[in-house]
């Protein structure tokens, strides 16, 4: 029986600039989307009857998983019924905002696209993701880009950046809706972000490259920007939280100093990842010897 073996990434967000609250309730955003070494394990094999099987306890396993909604969307788009058993080594943390979700699905799909003996194209692929996560075609090309619109309009530019990055996860969970809600919208920024974060030195990105969802989620949850205080302590050249949050992460020119910053918030019982400069991610599928 083949079993398919596959790590799935997760991503940071290089700004995010909130333009306009449209009149559906969603928002006109630009973010970028670039990769960190903090990935998943899956372990996929055919079975009686779809199962997910994981380390981390907090995790639904039901028909709400995102790697459960992968498995319908792609049968039902070609026609399959396969059953599957799901062993899942769970290491990004979960509403974290790094896209653990999101990449896992987008790794089962090419799982199945594997194991079917690749019906699907790549635009296929990137229609099925795409109903299930606006960042799951990120995943599932495994390449940066520059998120538009409400985040699913995507230009794929090299924007991973040349530098150490830590990323720090506080424990917190943020609402992504609460997030939102309580954002305010600043309008087009003085800098489109794709040429911010293409011609820019990254020396310079502290004073043109925010958040816009700093200001609604540190008041209410102020260990995050006390951490990115403590980057900026740490000799970070630039630091911000992820998307809605909670995570933080430091982009760092020397390693000894960004090795330092990162044991400091290990011995402190953070979890936390060390990536390093130009890092890209692996998202081939491996059938286990």
């Amino acid at each position: 029986m083949s079993v398919y073996i596959a790590r799935s990434y997760a991503k940071i967000n290089l700004g995010l600039f909130i333009k306009n609250r449209l009149p559906n309730g969603y928002h006109d955003i630009e973010t970028g989307f670039t990769f960190i070494d903090w990935s998943d394990r899956l372990e996929v094999s055919k079975a009686d009857k779809t199962t997910i099987e994981t380390n981390d306890e907090s995790l639904p396993t039901g028909k709400q998983n995102l790697i459960i909604k992968a498995i319908h969307a792609f049968n039902s788009f070609f026609g399959y019924s396969d059953y599957f058993r799901i062993i899942l080594q769970k290491n990004i943390p979960a509403g974290a905002g790094l896209g653990g979700g999101s990449s896992n699905a987008a790794v089962m799909l090419l799982i199945l696209n594997k194991h079917y003996g690749n019906p699907a194209s790549e635009e296929q692929l990137v229609s099925i993701g795409s109903a299930l996560g606006a960042d799951v075609p990120v995943f599932l090309k495994a390449q940066t880009a520059i998120g538009t619109g409400t985040g699913t309009e995507l230009n794929y530019l090299p924007i991973q950046p040349d530098t150490f990055i830590i990323t720090v996860w506080p424990e917190i969970h943020s609402n992504t809706a609460e997030a939102y809600q309580f954002c305010e919208p600043l309008g087009e920024p003085a800098v489109p972000l794709d040429e911010l974060l293409t011609e820019t030195p990254v020396d310079e990105w502290g004073y043109l490259l925010r958040n816009d969802l700093e200001p609604a989620v540190i008041p209410r949850y102020p260990e995050i920007g006390n951490l990115k205080d403590q980057f900026y302590d740490s000799g970070a050249i630039y630091a911000a939280m992820s998307g809605s949050g909670s995570a933080v992460f430091g982009l760092f020119e020397q390693e000894f100093v960004a090795k330092e910053c990162y044991q400091y918030l290990i011995s402190l019982g953070y979890k936390a990842n060390l990536t390093q400069p130009g890092f890209q991610p692996d998202h081939n599928v491996f059938l286990k010897a």
